[in-house]
């Protein structure tokens, strides 16, 4: 993870933004910002009884009102928002919690739990495959990028995607964290609870471990995160597996079919009434499930990566859908997770089989562009021509063998910090803005 930098550094930063003054095209960095609008802070109604609290932590806590106590859908990231949201709830909150349900293991579902349950002693419910989730690998801030902009200024960050913001004022924490007490197995488990009649749905998607909760007499569907306002996260760029994007499908097909009339994510907004509920639950599973068969059909064909992303696209009505925006997830990155999980990281070219080592093959790049001020030249002229990502590229074919290179870091920096303005996608944002705060970290002035 990136840590916050010098306030030099960051001025150094912001300062990269006058560098190609014109011309600028930040379209997409502006409907992220209008994605902001989805976590202002709100308690909202969804039925009678069933209240969302929305924008108090990176994300939504659900509260069910019944006969004889209260049930609580997921707990927030720690006990800090967890306090916010109990606060915000007042006396729409009726101790004693009687139960917690867990839709899936994310940290930021789970860190406040201790907060909600006080002294009641609530069943806590999960799936069983709860126990066995693993955390990510944590690749992230390997280069030192954060896909969540944890170290951004204030200035710089707009928000996460599908949360407003992760660990940036109250960092993450397992403080709040209590264990399951009842899990199951198989496809459902019925219970009532407080009076409330609630069926927990296995829904594996963006885990292996999510379920819905599903309350049938109100026709109120809480699927978790395998839907949001934003295109799924199918293949996280953090240091996660590829999430089974069929599976993903056959979940979206399963709540569907249950025709609810409200669905409230653990991310944005709810979305009311029947008609917009099967709707937008269609349009999100009908724009993923557009994504992978394209993808597997054009590996069928014999198609490499690079083929499959400059055609595998979502159809024209899909692409113009609001909850299939790419704030969160990437057509690109789902592309190239499902082709290396179904065949594998080699592409079918044979030079590839033994390559060049990236030091080796940057050293003839260099040589054959004359040198490395030759590079350093032909990156600053990219850059003032807007190329943006090969301005970034030459950086690396200096860096790779000199990772201090002042002005290779400040011209990848500076292409990082363009590219980033320019997004629509807050993880690619993030991660851009902070790989670029990282690169300038302890130069020296010019």
């Amino acid at each position: 993870m990136a840590t916050r930098l010098s306030t030099a550094a960051t001025a150094a930063l912001m300062a990269l933004l006058a560098t190609t003054a014109t011309a600028r095209d930040y379209s997409g960095r502006e409907k992220l910002r209008a994605q902001s609008a989805q976590f202002r802070r709100e308690v909202i109604q969804v039925a009678s009884g069933v209240y969302v609290a929305v924008g108090y932590s990176a994300s939504n806590v659900v509260l069910i009102q019944g006969a004889d106590g209260s049930i609580i859908v997921d707990t927030a990231t720690d006990p800090t928002a967890a306090r916010a949201i109990v606060e915000a709830f007042g006396t729409r909150l009726r101790r004693p919690v009687r139960a917690i349900v867990y839709t899936h293991s994310h940290p930021d579902h789970t860190g406040g739990a201790r907060v909600f349950a006080g002294d009641d002693a609530p069943d806590i419910y999960a799936h069983e495959l709860f126990a066995k989730a693993t955390p990510d690998a944590g690749r992230a801030g390997r280069e030192g990028g954060d896909q969540f902009g944890m170290s951004l200024p204030a200035a710089q960050f707009i928000n996460a995607g599908v949360q407003a913001e992760f660990g940036r004022v109250v960092p993450p924490t397992r403080d709040g964290y209590l264990p399951p007490t009842r899990t199951f197995g198989g496809e459902a488990l019925s219970v009532s609870i407080a009076g409330v009649r609630v069926q927990l749905l296995y829904t594996p998607g963006e885990t292996p471990d999510t379920i819905a909760v599903w309350l049938p007499d109100a026709r109120v569907l809480m699927p978790g995160d395998n839907f949001f306002r934003a295109f799924p996260n199918v293949a996280p760029i953090r240091g996660s597996r590829l999430r089974n994007p069929e599976a993903w499908v056959a979940s979206l097909d399963r709540v569907i079919s249950l025709v609810p009339e409200r669905v409230v994510p653990s991310h944005t907004r709810p979305v009311l009434g029947a008609a917009a509920a099967t709707a937008t639950l269609t349009a999100y599973r009908d724009g993923l499930k557009s994504i992978v068969e394209q993808t597997l059909d054009g590996i069928r064909k014999g198609e490499r990566p690079d083929e499959l992303v400059a055609h595998v696209k979502l159809p024209p009505a899909l692409a113009a859908h609001p909850f299939l925006q790419e704030f969160y997830g990437g057509l690109e990155w789902t592309v190239r997770g499902i082709y290396a999980d179904q065949v594998g990281w080699f592409d079918g070219n044979a030079t590839k089989l033994l390559p060049l080592s990236e030091k080796d093959r940057a050293t003839r790049q260099v040589a054959l562009i004359g040198g490395v001020d030759g590079v350093i030249e032909r990156g600053r002229a990219a850059l003032t021509a807007r190329d943006f990502t090969w301005a970034a590229e030459l950086a690396d074919y200096v860096l790779v063998n000199d990772g201090a290179h002042a002005e290779a870091r400040r011209l990848k920096a500076a292409a990082l910090t363009e590219l980033a303005e320019r997004q629509v996608n807050a993880i690619a944002r993030n991660y851009y803005l902070t790989t670029a705060q990282f690169l300038l970290k302890d130069l020296p002035p010019r």
